[in-house]
């Protein structure tokens, strides 16, 4: 049994659906917050891809480019005194044709991430915990 806590849910953003499919964790918001501080508006995207495996990147918001092969799976309102903008966490179309009946909760552990993400230097990773959709 996952019991993986959700700090922070996302908003729905799939059409015709009612239930989110994305939270945070605690650590991975303060993480969130942490690298939001360093680098502006961020922008998640998990792509199921060979070099960064299954693990969800965090990019400054813009820098990574999505396009019809991308899902925006929900949006994370996290708003501060500096930035309004929603943190977008999309997924690729084809790994969400697999991942289509799993709610993904996304948490931080200690370790180095994809160079790409910005939370390498950090010494931590983020994770994605998951579980499938209630109907």
């Amino acid at each position: 049994m996952n019991d993986t806590v959700a700090a922070l849910t996302a908003t729905v953003t799939i059409e015709g659906e009612t239930e989110p499919r994305v939270a945070f964790t605690q650590e991975a918001l303060e993480l969130v917050l942490q690298l939001r501080d360093q680098h502006g508006p961020l922008m998640f995207h998990q792509s199921g891809g060979c070099c960064d495996g299954s693990s969800p990147m965090c990019y400054p918001l813009g820098d990574f480019i999505t396009s019809d092969a991308d899902v925006l799976l929900g949006e994370f309102a996290v708003a501060s005194d500096t930035d309004s903008l929603p943190i977008p966490f999309y997924m690729s179309t084809e790994q969400f044709a697999y991942w289509k009946h799993t709610f993904l909760t996304v948490d931080v552990v200690p370790g180095r991430g994809s160079g790409f993400s910005l939370e390498a230097p950090e010494g931590k990773r983020f994770l994605i915990r998951s579980r499938l959709m209630e109907s």
